[in-house]
């Protein structure tokens, strides 16, 4: 008899071999769970491929704090800038008391004359190199883009703009302003 051939039993003519199941006991598997996980692999990675990423701008503004305490005493006077949103068109003031000084008014299109406010603005702003301060003041309810539009032409200097220069207090060195009023404080917000 050959060593891998199981015993048999020879009756005569009927030859029974012996169960093989009563020599090798196995225990029993748990579930295979390896088409689960793939299925949940091929689950995720579809849903990021089908999720749409987006990219959100934030453009800084403060709010007004209101203090109880005194303002601390300066001999300068406060340039004190202020935008003012009407119907017609844009109004700058200055100073406090308040005085206009200037009005921009809207195109057939509806559209700000931005061109004339930054002009405007950057000859105020060779008068006060360090300020960086502007307070809007949306007087009637101001279209997003148009709002988004205003604060672009009043925060930074353009490549066209011309160039002006601040001494630096630390080294003494000319360093160029970059930034126009990128300091942006909403002075009336309704709900």
């Amino acid at each position: 008899m050959e060593q891998n051939q199981l015993p048999t039993i020879d009756w005569g003519v009927i030859v029974y071999r012996v169960p093989s199941r009563r020599k090798h006991r196995t225990q029993a598997k748990g579930p295979n769970l390896i088409p689960i996980l793939d299925a949940v692999f091929i689950f995720i990675f579809f849903l990021l491929m089908s999720a749409s990423f987006i990219k959100i701008y934030e453009i800084p503004s403060d709010v007004p704090i209101v203090s109880e305490s005194s303002p601390p005493t300066s001999n300068k006077k406060p340039l004190a800038l202020t935008l003012i949103f009407e119907k017609d068109g844009l109004i700058l003031k200055r100073g406090v008391p308040a005085k206009t000084i200037g009005t921009f008014g809207k195109d057939q299109n509806g559209d700000y004359d931005l061109l004339s406010l930054r002009t405007r603005l950057i000859r105020i702003k060779k008068s006060f190199l360090s300020e960086r301060t502007i307070i809007f003041e949306p007087r009637i309810d101001v279209n997003y883009e148009k709002l988004i539009q205003v604060m672009d032409a009043v925060r930074m200097f353009r490549k066209t703009d011309e160039a002006l220069f601040i001494k630096d207090k630390k080294d003494g060195v000319d360093t160029k302003v970059r930034q126009l009023f990128s300091n942006i404080v909403f002075g009336n917000i309704q709900s």
